[in-house]
């Protein structure tokens, strides 16, 4: 049996050989994104005004692109810097469902309170993506593995309609689309195998009291798996081979939390793709590695906690979360 740090060197080195290929836009990207390209303007108890790149695809992306090649879909201004999103092309990221539109790029602007337990958000200005459109290029269509995030539940069915179904098609939500699209987000559960959710949506789901109830509950909504998030008290899968709980790999100075679930989510996606197989346990493996990227996402602004990170730097959180959670 390979060692945890062996076994993870095997999966990120798949990365590398993905890069030397760089998509030129005639190979097929194994994950396709569809979500929100932002540019955000963030505020916590250390630092005001901080600008960064944001968006739902944009933080899935960084995290799915160190295992697998990414396909991004989704709609920015003319105002977009492009320029600043460039490592993410060298790492396997294709922009080719990225429609530039006549206007202002979505912006997201927040604060974080002391302890980023608590967040309001100072304004939101949508921009083009108000009406965005996804319309995805034919290399996109036959992804290995689909990921709808936080949209409106009607866009997510177009899309469902755009491909030949994947091996995996995985879904986001807030709790913003359960309220006033409730039917329509019904019917995308019905079409998809993954679902992430957190804690909070997950008993407005259902009404559930009990958490873990709740996630058996939406299994039979239509996925064959969920994941629920508990922010940095770790998350659980329920699926076909019962529950798994994942922990978080502790860290002493978080700095911006934004990106933390879109990266917690690509990186099992990309996982998944690099494995070649979507299985229970690799679910429950990618769930580990999941843990370790969103541990580095927290320590930088926006994209920066994982952008600079080496494959060895991941390789050795990964062994120091095994031995934290690892029974003697």
């Amino acid at each position: 049996m390979r060692s945890i740090s062996t076994y993870g060197d095997v999966i990120l080195a798949r990365t590398e050989s993905k890069k030397v290929r760089r998509m030129s836009g005639a190979a097929s990207p194994d994950v396709v994104v569809v979500g929100s390209v932002a540019i955000d303007v963030l505020h916590t108890p250390t630092v005001e005004n901080k600008v960064v790149l944001g968006g739902s695809a944009f933080h899935f992306s960084n995290a799915a692109s160190r295992f697998a090649s990414v396909g991004m879909v989704g709609a920015v201004g003319e105002d977009y810097p492009f320029e600043q999103a460039e490592f993410l092309r060298r790492q396997g990221v294709d922009f080719g469902g990225v429609e530039v539109k006549p206007g202002q790029t979505f912006l997201w602007e927040g604060r974080y309170l002391e302890g980023f337990r608590t967040r309001e958000t100072i304004r939101t200005e949508l921009g083009v993506f108000e009406h965005f459109s996804p319309n995805l290029p034919p290399t996109y269509q036959k992804p290995e593995i689909l990921f709808l995030a936080a949209i409106e539940p009607r866009l997510q069915l177009d899309v469902l309609k755009q491909v030949k179904r994947p091996k995996l098609v995985a879904i986001d939500t807030f709790k913003l689309w359960i309220d006033i699209a409730r039917q329509d987000f019904l019917k995308v559960l019905k079409k998809v195998d993954l679902l992430f959710v957190d804690e909070y949506e997950a008993r407005w789901l259902t009404e559930a009291s009990n958490l873990t109830g709740a996630a058996r509950e939406l299994l039979t909504m239509g996925p064959k798996w969920v994941i629920v998030k508990k922010g940095e008290h770790g998350s659980f899968l329920v699926g076909p081979e019962g529950l798994f709980m994942s922990q978080t790999f502790p860290v002493n100075d978080v700095i911006d939390p934004t990106g933390a679930g879109d990266s917690y989510a690509g990186t099992l996606l990309g996982y998944l793709a690099a494995c070649k197989e979507v299985t229970d346990t690799n679910i429950r493996r990618g769930m580990q590695w999941a843990s370790v990227i969103g541990s580095f996402y927290v320590e930088g602004f926006g994209p920066d906690g994982l952008k600079d990170r080496t494959r060895a730097e991941l390789i050795e959180r990964h062994r120091q979360l095994g031995l934290m959670t690892r029974v003697p």
